[in-house]
């Protein structure tokens, strides 16, 4: 009698990432419906898959784990197939190290040994170069459009297409993460997000780890929410992670003025799952283009989302009515860089009066979603 089937996915290694790779995952638990199915992911990144519908087993590895060690493990729990969604040669190696007979990933250097299928990269894929200063210089002078992607160049279809290569479907699904109604009650109790006592919850999140050329300046945001303060009567959250502290409590004080029940500074104080049901508890959320940014539009809140240096048609949440870009078209944008050479024009032009009015379309679209 054939063993059960029993499926390994290596999940990638960032929280934005993380969230779209869900589609492929839902797709892939439709196609294999009796298999058993695990997720190895990044120990930072666990509290993300927990209760999620798709998955039957979640496992990480710590920072100081080896391959060895992690590859071993894996090699215990029997599995019959993997898939590796992350690009690099180690996802590749654990899966072969652990022996699973059946290894799909898609084709890059180094990779192809490890792997049983490789999956070649679609024609015209488009890739997320870094450009040289002297590169923005010239597009500047040139001063041409922005560079232009096809639908298809979205990540969520990379991914997706490796769920392909194990029978799932190709067709794409919002990016979506279940939040139980208790952990928001607890959340709500535990950090006073309750309903009473004031207007709507609004979300900040002003940081980006990546780097300062996908942070909207700090005043911006302050004179943006306190607009929107005056316009709805609105309550702020503030998110963002450890190293999010000191920029969350300069907002929080440009936006308290005397009134320090208005906002509520969660930066470094959640954990993920905790961050997520925080999000869910939002009106709208207004965030840089992170990895929050991307939960947030999973769990179903409203979002306003500043790009910068990178491309929203890349990146940007997919198939989410209640999603608002705010961009500044610039040529040189987007070029995926953590830190600008010029003058950071892709977010010094986007004005406060643009974030307002796509929170105030946000808003409206959310009341008019809950009451169609």
């Amino acid at each position: 009698m054939p063993a059960p089937e029993s499926i390994l996915v290596r999940g990638v290694n960032w929280l934005g990432d993380a969230v779209m790779t869900t589609p492929a995952l839902v797709r892939l638990r439709q196609a294999r419906p009796g298999a058993r199915m695990a997720l190895l992911t990044p120990e930072k990144l666990a509290g993300v898959w927990e209760g999620q519908p798709f998955l039957d087993e979640v496992l990480s590895f710590a920072p100081s784990e080896t391959l060895w060690q992690v590859s071993r493990r894996l090699r215990k729990k029997r599995f019959t197939a993997a898939l590796a969604l992350p690009n690099s040669p180690r996802a590749a190696l654990e899966l072969w190290l652990a022996g699973i007979p059946e290894r799909i990933g898609v084709a890059g250097p180094w990779r192809g040994f490890f792997l049983t299928k490789s999956v070649a990269p679609p024609s015209g894929a488009a890739a997320m170069r870094k450009r040289s200063p002297g590169e923005i210089r010239r597009l500047i002078s040139a001063a041409g459009p922005p560079a232009a992607y096809p639908a298809e160049a979205h990540q969520v279809h990379h991914y997706l297409r490796l769920a392909g290569a194990m029978g799932a479907s190709t067709e794409p699904l919002a990016p979506r993460l279940e939040v139980a109604t208790e952990r928001v009650a607890e959340v709500r109790r535990k950090f006073g997000l309750g309903r009473e006592g004031g207007g709507p919850w609004f979300g900040l999140n002003a940081g980006a780890e990546y780097g300062s050329a996908k942070r909207w300046p700090a005043e911006r945001f302050v004179a943006t929410a306190a607009a929107l303060r005056q316009k709805t009567g609105c309550r702020w959250v503030l998110f963002g992670g450890r190293g999010d502290r000191e920029l969350a409590e300069e907002i929080a004080l440009g936006l308290s003025a005397g009134r320090a029940e208005a906002v509520v500074n969660l930066a470094g104080q959640t954990s993920l799952m905790e961050l997520a049901a925080a999000l869910k508890v939002c009106d709208v959320v207004l965030t840089n283009d992170t990895g929050p940014m991307h939960l947030a539009a999973a769990v179903g809140a409203p979002v306003v989302a500043i790009f910068g240096s990178t491309a929203p048609e890349l990146t940007a949440p997919l198939l989410s009515p209640l999603t608002q870009i705010v961009r500044q078209a610039v040529p040189c944008a987007p070029c995926f860089l953590r830190q600008c050479p010029i003058d950071l024009r892709c977010l010094r032009g986007i004005q406060p009066e643009a974030v307002v009015a796509a929170a105030l379309r946000c808003l409206a679209a959310a009341g008019k979603a809950a009451g169609s």
